[in-house]
């Protein structure tokens, strides 16, 4: 049974980065596209960034140039470097699976001013 297990989030002041990473075990990891997404309070869950087996990336509009993602397939986990961080990426961040639809139970990052 496919598992995502994030870790990273935190409590970081505006203008600071955190590391986020999601693992992965019980699958073929290679070969998935991976995603991460995030939701406020009060607010719908959003795609930030998604990395593809091969290594093509995509991302929202409000983190492009300061947000990575990346792909460790030996090690079967996904990163997301977030750098100047903002008050308003405040918000439980998710990794996702949407090749078998499976998600990680989420890790709060918390941005004060």
């Amino acid at each position: 049974q496919v598992q995502l297990v994030e870790s990273g989030g935190g409590l970081v002041q505006a203008g600071g980065s955190l590391r986020l990473s999601c693992a992965a075990s019980g699958s073929i990891f290679s070969i998935y596209t991976m995603a991460w997404h995030r939701q406020a309070p009060g607010k719908q869950r959003e795609l930030v960034a998604a990395i593809t087996h091969g290594g093509s990336t995509n991302y929202a509009d409000s983190v492009k140039g300061r947000f990575t993602i990346s792909r460790d397939n030996a090690k079967k986990t996904v990163y997301l470097q977030m750098n100047s961080l903002k008050p308003e990426d405040t918000a439980v961040y998710y990794c996702q699976n949407p090749g078998i639809g499976v998600w990680g139970q989420g890790t709060q990052v918390t941005v004060s001013s």
